[in-house]
């Protein structure tokens, strides 16, 4: 009792519910983090032990497979990576990234970052997305600061200021895209640091469409590129297979070919679909091959892919023949930009096109410049598209497609529908049925079995002539007769069975029924047996 009368004692509260749960909760997101680090570590060090176990000649022991793994994770994230054994002694950037390794970090980080936004349990308080965000992030790029420390000492070290921004760069949108992921994909608005007219902008429709229509053109022109690749790897069969025997005789070295050429085939599709567009990829040595051809002799390592490059000299009409791939990536964009609303304008058709093909250029640009890098110091310091020029073709090939194509496409899908020519309600129909006395016979019979129920139809009198000014008066007046209407019987036509009268309830004698006036009824003969 005493406890609660004083005033300098206080009770023991108990600890904050929000304190003691998200401490834990941002704990296991760092940890989250370094452990997708550590999984695309340790599935890189398996695989490079494992060819380094069944090499017959190793170079250096378990230490330098492991230093040449971190490099590799490294790599993955575009990290330059430096090789000191030369010929010339200097030291030689490796600065291309097999594109499809890429994946790997991307994948484990995303599923660490949406594993960390999301809540089993009830009543368990969730981190804001931020939160999940900064920590998993944080996690992640310790691991890469380690890596790259440790890298240094291997074969092929990490270049510490590539890797300062490479790895981050593969980092934040994987990270982002997780915890996006985990919180349902929301679209909600956009900060209000923005600009107003800005904010008002993106909620349009035209911007998805354009996005949706960049995304398709893209896709085409890696799916072109692809193509292109794939028929000079046919075309040039024997030369690849000579190539691939020809650099190792073991099976695990023809092995870690086999796995680089799978991991570079991402990159030879954006080179395929830069070769389409016109700007080609340079081989090193000032040398770029493109449509119209190349020439000189470039210095190129010997390596399957590269024999499916085509014959110096100036181009043929196969190789011309490419220039349909970017064709068919403007009719994509401007499929893709036509909105199915009958109220949207030419002009906004146009513009969301353009839009459109802007998305295609810098989507392309990006791909670009991802899928190029250095392989030397000297000629080979520039090997692959150039981002520019390749973004820059991409947007003027879909652009100029794109834009004439939506227009076309929204004329013809939103055009009058072709059809018999309206009528006007005041026109009369001749249509033989109020003309040819059926009508009649028939609302004569339904009379006739309905008792009173239905009206007779009688004919409306016709005023007589109006004689016109100045005319003699007629001698003597006729009374004007109600004309009747010629009626057309027709033999044989039958009307139906007609069913008996039903005697009502009540006997009520019915009135005189007056003769039909305009109506003649003919009561079908029986034909001759």
């Amino acid at each position: 009792m005493t406890q609660v009368t004083e005033r300098g004692t206080r009770l023991p509260g108990a600890p904050r519910a929000g304190v003691r749960r998200r401490s834990p909760a941002a704990a296991a997101c760092v940890v989250g983090g370094a452990v997708a680090a550590g999984l695309g570590l340790g599935f890189l060090a398996v695989l490079v032990i494992v060819l380094w176990i069944s090499s017959p000649y190793p170079d250096s022991g378990p230490g330098g497979a492991l230093h040449l793994a971190a490099g590799l994770w490294l790599l993955a994230h575009g990290t330059e990576l430096l090789r000191y054994d030369t010929l010339s002694g200097v030291p030689a950037p490796v600065g291309v990234t097999p594109l499809l390794l890429v994946a790997l970090p991307v994948l484990l980080l995303r599923r660490a970052a949406r594993l960390g936004g999301a809540s089993d349990e009830e009543d368990e308080e969730v981190l804001p997305a931020t939160a999940v965000f900064s920590a998993v992030l944080c996690g992640y790029l310790a691991v890469g600061a380690l890596a790259t420390v440790y890298a240094a000492g291997g074969p092929m070290p990490a270049d510490p200021i590539s890797a300062a921004w490479h790895v981050p760069l593969v980092a934040v949108p994987a990270a982002a895209g997780g915890v996006w992921g985990a919180k349902g994909r929301p679209l909600g608005p956009l900060p209000n640091w923005l600009p107003g007219g800005l904010r008002r902008g993106f909620v349009r429709p035209r911007y998805a469409l354009a996005l949706r229509a960049g995304a398709g053109g893209a896709l085409v022109l890696l799916g072109g590129g692809a193509l292109l690749v794939g028929a000079s790897l046919a075309w040039h069969g024997a030369q690849v297979q000579t190539s691939f025997l020809s650099l190792t005789g073991v099976w695990s070295g023809r092995f870690a070919v086999l796995l680089l050429a799978v991991a570079l085939l991402p990159n030879a599709m954006v080179w395929g679909a830069a070769y389409a567009l016109g700007p080609g990829f340079a081989l090193g040595g000032e040398v770029t091959a493109t449509p119209l051809g190349f020439a000189g002799a470039p210095a190129l390592p010997r390596f399957p892919l590269l024999e499916a490059l085509p014959a110096a000299g100036p181009g043929t009409p196969l190789t011309w023949a490419a220039a349909g791939v970017p064709v068919v990536a403007g009719l994509a964009v401007g499929w893709f930009a036509v909105r199915r609303a009958r109220e949207v304008s030419y002009g906004e058709t146009a513009l969301t096109a353009a839009l459109g093909a802007l998305v295609c250029g810098v989507v392309t640009a990006g791909l670009a410049a991802a899928s190029a890098g250095p392989l030397g110091s000297r000629r080979l310091a520039e090997f692959g598209p150039v981002w520019w020029a390749t973004g820059a073709a991409a947007f003027a090939w879909t652009l100029v497609l794109a834009v004439p194509v939506a227009v076309g496409v929204h004329a013809w899908r939103y055009r009058p529908a072709e059809g018999p020519v309206a009528v006007d309600a005041d026109t009369p129909v001749d249509d033989g049925w109020h003309d040819s006395g059926v009508r009649e016979i028939r609302w004569e019979a339904m009379r006739r079995v309905s008792g009173t129920l239905v009206p007779e139809i009688v004919a409306e009198p016709v005023a007589p002539p109006v004689p016109p000014e100045g005319a003699a008066p007629a001698v003597a007046a006729v009374p004007a007769v109600p004309a009747r209407r010629a009626v057309t019987v027709v033999s044989g036509l039958d009307l139906g069975p007609v069913a008996p009268p039903v005697a009502p309830p009540v006997p009520t004698v019915a009135p005189p029924v007056p003769p039909v006036a305009g109506v003649r009824v003919l009561s079908r003969r029986k034909p001759p047996a």
